[in-house]
């Protein structure tokens, strides 16, 4: 079991920002993630920093701890300009980045450029071009592609990401289309559970459907004759039914991510504490998760 943590990009980089990556190194997280928003939810009006400088500036500041994003999105991203900015972090991290990459949603992102809202439908068929024609971006010198909505010509990325044959994708999904994508183009996939079950489910709820979602994943890798084993299995939490519950105590911890561990999560993020916020947590709990947690779950 690996355990990761989640790092909003929401205070300055020399009033807390750093240390706070920092600190992630100290503690021995596996990997220190942030969102690729242009703002979000309840953190709307207050500061929100981008997530490629700000992973770049993380990647300045550390020298173990892997970085990511969960999750980027076709919302406000084209595969062109996106790659040669990991291309660019990749070399600058030496080889530490994960992209986390998902189909989006209809919150702030979705408009902010002026487009209307795409429908669920939508937002699928773009990810099944964006995700393709990225892969082919950051594993090929030269890539030309005329696609339905992204489209290259003759782009050139040389000399490529350090990672070979390029930076992992953790793929989040939940539908048969998202579950192609990851079985096919996945290092990882990623879950935050059930949104439909997230207020009035129950934890065993939740966690018979992230069983579910891995027997759909197990499915679509099988289909294409690719063993699942080989995807890291990522739990984003804060959005199940118990979301509150993990972070109070060390053994609370330990118990969820052992139940998960259970059904086949291999990696759990946790977001990094921010007072007054819908991730307020104790920063004493969450150091002693992070230090002592890992034992106990080998």
């Amino acid at each position: 079991m690996r355990l990761s943590t989640v790092i909003l990009p929401v205070r300055r980089w020399h009033e807390g920002g750093r240390d706070e990556w920092l600190r992630a190194e100290r503690l021995g997280f596996h990997t220190a993630y942030t969102y690729d928003h242009l703002s979000w939810r309840t953190f709307r009006d207050g500061p929100w920093f981008g997530a490629v400088p700000t992973l770049t500036a993380a990647a300045a500041a550390t020298e173990r701890l892997r970085l990511g994003t969960l999750v980027t999105s076709p919302n406000f991203r084209h595969p062109v300009t996106l790659a040669k900015e990991l291309i660019s972090l990749d070399d600058i991290s030496g080889g530490r980045i994960t992209l986390g990459i998902g189909a989006g949603g209809t919150g702030f992102d979705a408009t902010a450029l002026g487009q209307e809202a795409w429908t669920p439908r939508e937002r699928a068929d773009r990810l099944a071009e964006f995700v393709p024609l990225l892969d082919r971006l950051l594993s090929e010198p030269s890539v030309t592609s005329d696609g339905a909505f992204y489209s290259a010509v003759e782009a050139r990325n040389i000399p490529g990401c350090v990672q070979r044959p390029r930076l992992p994708f953790a793929i989040a999904a939940t539908g048969p289309r998202g579950m192609k994508l990851a079985a096919r183009h996945g290092q990882a996939w990623v879950t935050t559970g059930d949104p439909k079950l997230s207020e009035s489910g129950t934890p065993a709820q939740s966690r018979e459907a992230i069983r579910g979602q891995i027997d759909k994943l197990d499915k679509a890798c099988a289909d294409i004759g690719r063993d699942s084993a080989e995807l890291d299995k990522i739990l984003l939490t804060g959005f199940t039914p118990d979301r509150d519950g993990p972070l109070q105590s060390l053994d609370a911890f330990v118990d969820f991510a052992g139940r998960h561990f259970a059904l086949g999560i291999t990696e759990i993020a946790v977001h990094s504490p921010i007072p007054d916020s819908v991730f307020a947590a104790d920063q004493a709990v969450f150091e002693r998760i992070a230090t002592e947690a890992p034992a106990q779950l080998a």
